[in-house]
């Protein structure tokens, strides 16, 4: 038997049985709320993650790069959404991956739209070139207005293209993860809901087919009640979780799947604090849960089998390859670290070793790229 205490480190662990349990639990939510289930595959970038969330239905990926729609596209995913708004640098590269695959691109803005009408006649291709419009449901990172007379413009253009097919409006309750109570996060998820809903009614009243609506949040759809108006949902940390979730109230730590595994490496006696070989490489430096009391760059676990986290000891500062401990730990000795963004934090490394207990039962490649 290969041990976790065999591997070198930092070492990014993945948990296949709190894995399997996440991708259960999340699909028979879905199931319930009546909606398709269209996972965000940038948080794991791995395609046996991804084959187990296949093989339990769900309506097809999400994709963050086109790097990670070219892979599980060549690995048999044929139904992509790049939930991205659209980069004009890279449209020959969607017109090569349109020609095999179920491409579903983002645009919000005119200019997007007449880039990709600019691609050529796509009925020559085996497959259209699907369209969403991103509508902004409260984050404001990105998305239209749905309130203006812009969207619904924009709506009406994208359903009479002759050369694309308009598959509906998607959104992003991102502004879910900066709700400090389990009720702001609950009134995130239901402003998620009813702003798309409205906004599909309003497009049919002036006689716009929506054919689909599309919302995602780990953080929405943990706490959401229902779902009425929304066809599908595409969260993506779910798989693992973090520490952020667990601070939300999404999960608990149980339930999370992904932990680094870090060496110290140096304490000066009579030091209050150690340091471990587990930097930004290896954790990322998302600050984590709003807690100015105790902010965090990544706990500790006292019993990992437990759920327990330590009280005083965690990461409070990360440089690229050093992470400060708040508490002084013998050189040589292991922590096991809970991130606070493993989306981050699994694309620093290259794989996973999966583990069942501290046995390593597998590797599994993280396929990272631009």
């Amino acid at each position: 038997m290969i041990s976790i205490h065999d591997l070198p480190t930092p070492a990014l662990l993945l948990d296949l049985d709190v894995l399997e349990a996440n991708l259960r639990r999340m699909k028979e939510r879905t199931a319930a709320l009546g909606v398709a289930l269209r996972p965000h595959v940038k948080t794991h970038k791995c395609l046996e993650v991804a084959e187990r969330q296949r093989a339990s239905g769900v309506a097809g990926i999400t994709v963050s790069t086109l790097y990670e729609a070219r892979v599980f596209a060549d690995h048999g995913f044929d139904d992509l959404t790049w939930a991205f708004p659209v980069i004009f640098s890279r449209l020959p590269e969607v017109r090569k991956l349109a020609e095999r695959v179920t491409l579903r691109l983002v645009v919000d803005s005119p200019e997007a739209v007449t880039a990709l009408e600019g691609l050529g006649n796509f009925r020559r291709l085996r497959r259209p070139l699907h369209v969403w419009l991103k509508v902004d449901c409260g984050y404001h990172r990105a998305g239209v207005d749905p309130e203006s007379p812009a969207a619904l413009e924009l709506a009406r253009r994208l359903a009479g293209s002759s050369s694309l097919h308009f598959d509906g409006i998607l959104t992003h309750s991102g502004h879910a993860y900066h709700g400090p109570t389990r009720a702001e996060v609950a009134a995130a998820a239901e402003q998620e809901r009813s702003v798309m809903a409205g906004f599909a009614d309003r497009l049919r009243q002036e006689g716009i087919a929506v054919p689909g609506v599309s919302v995602g949040s780990t953080p929405a759809m943990a706490v959401v009640e229902r779902l009425d108006g929304v066809t599908e949902a595409r969260p993506g940390n779910y798989c693992f979780h973090d520490f952020a979730q667990v601070a939300l109230g999404t999960c608990g730590v149980r339930d999370c799947a992904v932990t680094v595994l870090a060496s110290v490496v140096s304490h000066r006696p009579g030091e209050d604090r150690s340091v471990v070989d587990a930097g930004a490489l290896a954790l990322s430096k998302d600050p984590g849960p709003e807690r100015p009391e105790r902010p965090t760059m990544g706990e500790v676990f006292a019993d990992y089998e437990a759920g327990v986290l330590e009280e005083e000891a965690r990461l409070v500062a990360l440089s690229q390859e050093h992470g400060i401990l708040s508490a002084p730990r013998p050189v040589g000795s292991r922590v096991r670290i809970l991130p606070n963004h493993s989306c981050l934090t699994a694309a620093q490394f290259d794989e996973y070793a999966v583990v069942r207990g501290e046995e390593i039962v597998d590797r599994w490649r993280i396929w990272r790229g631009r």
